[in-house]
């Protein structure tokens, strides 16, 4: 008898798709700071700064449909709360940030400028590593997958699943938002931080320093890109899709799903963190507005968008949607929503599979 041959694993990714990725690469760290440095300011080719923190700004939302896409596409889990992990990432490297402005504020104090005006005396205890750079990194991952494991164990174990899960998750970002909005928990309330001058030393206004956070920006979308296409080529990815079409075969199966669950939902959180931290030096702000329910909407918008369980989907409607926003919100803003709101209608009716699905159609129609 002979023995069962198991099916090879498959390619990380295709030909044209190193291709691709390559391209990308090159397009992030040659094309964009050539353009952007080197290439005059009058020229038709230069790449201004204000195109450069958009794209830096849309490839941070990229990360976060990325992450989404994981959870949503390949698990079937709908969060409506990853604008908090997005926030939560970004507040840690904001702490840093406040604490490199020094005795520049306009207080002149080692104490950030808010705590000054509320006549505070000293730094609050969570705040006592925020003057160490590879503390903040650590916190940035530690933070978000920390609350996200904390409430993925509780809600997961008690099976929390579909509208109910995506409910308390919209619940779960609304609170933190108000927590955060007070004055007393020693996040700047209301105004949150801003005014940043220096990470590392280095000025952060300058276009040398905007371009190194833009390339690892990118280089990070492109890493966490090639780390999600691992996890759903690997056993565990199919296991999470075998969670998603029918979660209690899994379990006759022999497999404990709040395991995988919890596992994706961490990693997903964490990778909003990461783009949290990214985005805060690059737009200079970082309040708990980043924590309302709507960007959180937001996130699940561009998913849906781009094409849920395709990876390159949700990157592509990030940069499509947001694309979209930054020209009707300077042309016609008061139209902005209703454009959010007839697309998404629009792509559950016609677009199930979103852009990439209908690349597919259109592909596999004129190939007739």
């Amino acid at each position: 008898m002979s023995a069962l041959e198991l099916p090879a694993p498959a390619p990380l990714l295709q030909r044209r798709g190193w291709v691709l990725f390559l391209v990308a690469l090159v397009v992030v760290c040659v094309l964009a700071p050539l353009l952007n440095l080197w290439v005059p300011e009058g020229s038709a080719f230069h790449l201004s700064d204000y195109g450069v923190a958009l794209c830096a700004r849309i490839m941070c939302y990229a990360i976060c449909a990325l992450a989404m896409d994981l959870i949503w596409g390949y698990c079937g889990i709908l969060s409506l709360g990853h604008g908090l992990f997005f926030a939560l990432g970004g507040y840690m490297m904001g702490m840093y940030l406040m604490r490199q402005i020094g005795t520049d504020g306009n207080y002149k104090s080692e104490l950030p400028d808010f705590m000054v005006f509320l006549d505070w005396k000293e730094l609050p205890w969570h705040w006592a590593l925020s003057d160490s750079f590879i503390a903040t990194l650590l916190l940035v991952v530690l933070v978000p997958g920390l609350v996200a494991l904390v409430f993925g164990f509780f809600a997961f174990r008690s099976r929390i699943k579909g509208v109910y899960f995506s409910i308390i998750t919209q619940a779960l970002t609304f609170a933190a938002m108000l927590l955060f909005f007070r004055n007393e928990t020693g996040f700047g309330g209301n105004n949150g931080f801003t005014d940043f001058k220096r990470i590392l030393g280095v000025a952060i206004a300058t276009p040398q320093t905007r371009m190194v956070l833009f390339v690892l920006t990118g280089l990070t979308l492109l890493g966490f890109f090639l780390m999600a296409r691992w996890l759903v080529t690997a056993k565990f990815g199919r296991v999470l899709q075998a969670i998603r079409d029918a979660e209690s075969r899994v379990m006759f199966s022999g497999y404990n799903p709040l395991g995988y669950k919890l596992t994706i939902w961490v990693i997903s959180a964490v990778m909003c963190g990461v783009a949290g931290a990214l985005y805060v030096p690059q737009i200079g702000i970082i309040n708990p507005g980043e924590m309302s329910p709507a960007n959180s909407i937001e996130i699940a918008v561009w998913t849906a968008v781009g094409g849920r369980g395709t990876l390159i989907g949700p990157i592509l409607g990030a940069f499509a949607v947001n694309g979209a926003k930054s020209w009707l919100t300077v042309t016609a803003p008061e139209y902005w929503l209703y454009f959010l709101g007839g697309l998404f209608i629009a792509v559950t009716l016609f677009m199930p599979d979103g852009l990439v699905g209908l690349a597919r159609r259109l592909r596999d129609r004129f190939k007739r």
